[in-house]
């Protein structure tokens, strides 16, 4: 063979040896660039977030920041079921860098968190009213005209600061507001039906499972009762407060996911419908 060929044969052999060296190396080099996070969720908050039967993360909120997760290939995440208490103190903390629990944005939240400019999710809620009211009571603006007598409600709560909002828009029929000493109060559907209260301000997905469902615990008052959605409220993923710019990507990927339809489709798979069409505002 010419010496020539071999020489030139000897370099491409070189060369290529020197790329495959060279990728590797850029190949390790981006791996280690990968960020672990940990994301905490709740475990028994279904459809938003939960632990499915195989004892994984599951529900709407989990598929959200699963399909961000596939978007970000700096980051890789990590879920972790928890409590309440759990991933609000873990968050806080550093502990984990993110959690989502369906959670609505509060003032208190606000100076704890890293709210990001888009929402994970959203929840529809609406009023529980006797069926025999059915013909005055058609939306919360019928409410309001018609009595108002809501049952009272925990001025800490983001629905406490639903209802004020409401009223300062409509000042010529607003709701009787009552502060409850208390987050939950274990008779309001008997209280409604009992007459005390007109109304019962309450998330679509509970009153579903407590009085639609056949083996929900108020499902003996089903006929009785009955149900008209107010509007969505946006859940929000509470960062911990250094992680802006982890923050700032999760936005930028939930805007595609919005855009390409992603987060519409996982809304009808885990809710039925798209709650995002409840949102006003």
């Amino acid at each position: 063979m010419d010496k020539r060929i071999i020489k030139v044969v000897s370099l491409l052999a070189i060369a290529g040896i020197a790329t495959s060296v060279w990728a590797k190396k850029k190949d390790k080099k981006t791996k280690q660039k990968v960020r672990t996070v940990h994301v905490a969720h709740t475990v028994t908050n279904v459809p938003y977030d939960f632990l499915n039967e195989k004892g994984e993360a599951d529900g709407f909120e989990i598929a959200v920041l699963k399909a961000v997760d596939e978007l970000l290939p700096q980051y890789e995440f990590k879920f972790h079921g928890v409590s309440d208490d759990e991933l609000l103190i873990g968050i806080e903390t550093g502990k984990y860098q993110v959690g989502t629990k369906g959670a609505w944005v509060t003032e208190e939240r606000k100076k704890k968190f890293i709210i990001p400019n888009e929402p994970v999710g959203a929840s529809v809620i609406g009023l529980a009213f006797r069926t025999s009211d059915a013909g005055v009571i058609h939306d919360i603006d019928s409410f309001a005209a018609y009595s108002g007598k809501l049952i009272p409600i925990s001025p800490l709560s983001a629905q406490f600061a639903l209802i004020q909002d409401y009223n300062k828009a409509h000042a010529e029929h607003p709701i009787d507001l009552v502060p409850s000493d208390v987050f939950d109060i274990n008779d309001s559907y008997l209280w409604v039906l009992e007459g005390r209260y007109d109304a019962y301000l309450v998330l679509k997905l509970s009153y579903e499972k407590n009085v639609v469902n056949e083996q929900g615990p108020y499902h003996s008052f089903a006929d009785k009762l009955s149900y008209v959605p107010y509007k969505g409220i946006p859940t929000w993923p509470l960062f911990n407060k250094s992680e802006a710019e982890f923050a700032a990507a999760y936005d930028e990927a939930v805007k595609t996911l919005k855009a390409n339809g992603t987060i519409r489709n996982l809304s009808f798979k885990y809710f039925g419908q798209d709650v995002f069409e409840f949102v006003t505002d």
